[in-house]
């Protein structure tokens, strides 16, 4: 075990209060393509989308004009149904039953946290695990974009159904950001992994910290700066660090 890793499991053990905020990094161990990496969904061949840029293919402005072309594209690249939570999901979970953990603050849209069993989860960008009609806003169930035989799913009511997924061009869910700023600003710890704090507003969250201990877990070096004897950034896979830090507590 490496003296970083000493160090993140000496701060958990003091913290009270952690948050963890995190990015695609966390899925991606369990099989969920991230987005802006070189095997991610952004530089990933899509056939039959050549003419389109992935940022508009995820875009309200194809959900309304080209739903066929949205829907496609979603059930194609979005559909993280069969994933598995993994050894980050897991002990998120585990540290929020013992309540050290009161809040997960997550990029991601394919609902692992819950399915971990975590359960004060902001999802700040929405979740493919949520549905419903544009109309009349009734709900419907978690799979049921993908196995509807419509290729522009419709609500009884005649309205398009759609994923409760933050698309471009919309704003982000209020009630989530809220709640992940205050989480964050009591936090006496957070945790940040797997993310490169590149997708903004999100990653400008980050500045409402204020506790005792900031833990940066990605792997690449993220940049920001550390207070001497109260932070640690450590450059690895966040499952591994994560399984490595469960042995010790």
């Amino acid at each position: 075990m490496t003296d970083p890793i000493r160090t993140l499991a000496a701060y958990i053990r003091e913290s009270e209060n952690i948050v963890f905020f995190g990015g695609a990094g966390v899925s991606t161990e369990s099989g969920v393509p991230d987005f802006r990496s070189k095997d991610g969904l952004y530089n990933s061949p899509s056939v039959g989308f050549e003419n389109y840029t992935p940022e508009y293919l995820l875009s309200h402005d194809c959900l309304v004009s080209h739903p066929d072309v949205f829907f496609e594209f979603y059930r194609q690249k979005l559909d993280a149904r069969a994933a598995k939570p993994n050894a980050a999901h897991l002990f998120l979970a585990e540290l929020e039953r013992k309540g050290k953990l009161k809040a997960i603050v997550t990029q991601n849209i394919d609902g692992l946290h819950q399915r971990a069993g975590s359960k004060n989860v902001f999802e700040i960008h929405g979740t493919t695990a949520r549905n419903y009609c544009s109309k009349c806003g009734k709900a419907y169930p978690a799979d049921y974009l993908f196995t509807s035989s419509e290729s522009v799913p419709h609500c009884s009511c005649g309205g398009v159904l759609r994923c409760d997924v933050t698309l471009y061009g919309e704003q982000l869910p209020e009630e989530a950001v809220e709640g992940a700023i205050h989480a964050i600003r009591e936090a006496d710890m957070l945790i940040i992994g797997g993310t490169s704090l590149t997708v903004y507003p999100a990653a400008s969250f980050v500045r409402y910290f204020r506790g005792n201990h900031l833990a940066l877990i990605n792997r690449d070096p993220l940049g920001l700066p550390l207070r001497q004897n109260r932070d640690i950034e450590i450059n690895e896979s966040i499952g591994k660090v994560f399984s490595t830090v469960r042995d010790c507590l």
